[in-house]
């Protein structure tokens, strides 16, 4: 597989993660699953970065623009990934005399879908920093 296809398709599958954790926490009524409360400008970070970050690096892999464009794709999708593995900690274990259990949601049991997304989100962006930097994608 070509260092571009291997760049399309985790394009495409961060993509799928930017948009389900969007779609996850838009409702205001109902809270998603988790131990700790998640404020909504991470969450509003998550999104807008990875918006940012699918626009910039999109247009470099597929339109012929400038390098820098998929450095400043690439740094979005870092603020991304930092914001997810922050949403992330929402499974943290709670502690203390009053501390409540996990809430749960429509979305699964556990923290399974939030873990696969947003460390896949991380190995996405480690492979695209090596590929960018090492000149494979040009």
């Amino acid at each position: 597989m070509t260092p571009e296809r291997i760049a399309f398709v985790l394009t495409a599958l961060a993509a799928v993660v930017v948009v389900l954790t969007r779609l996850r926490f838009a409702s205001g009524e109902e809270e998603a699953a988790g131990r700790l409360d998640i404020s909504r400008s991470v969450v509003n970070v998550h999104t807008i970065f990875g918006v940012l970050a699918l626009a910039g690096w999109g247009a470099f892999l597929l339109a012929d623009v400038r390098t820098w464009v998929g450095y400043a794709g690439l740094a979005c999708w870092w603020v991304t990934t930092a914001a997810g593995l922050l949403i992330l900690m929402r499974w943290l274990p709670a502690r203390g005399r009053h501390a409540s259990g996990p809430a749960s949601d429509s979305w699964g049991e556990g923290p399974g879908l939030s873990v696969l997304g947003h460390v896949g989100l991380l190995v996405g962006s480690v492979v695209w920093t090596y590929l960018l930097v090492s000149g494979k994608l040009t």
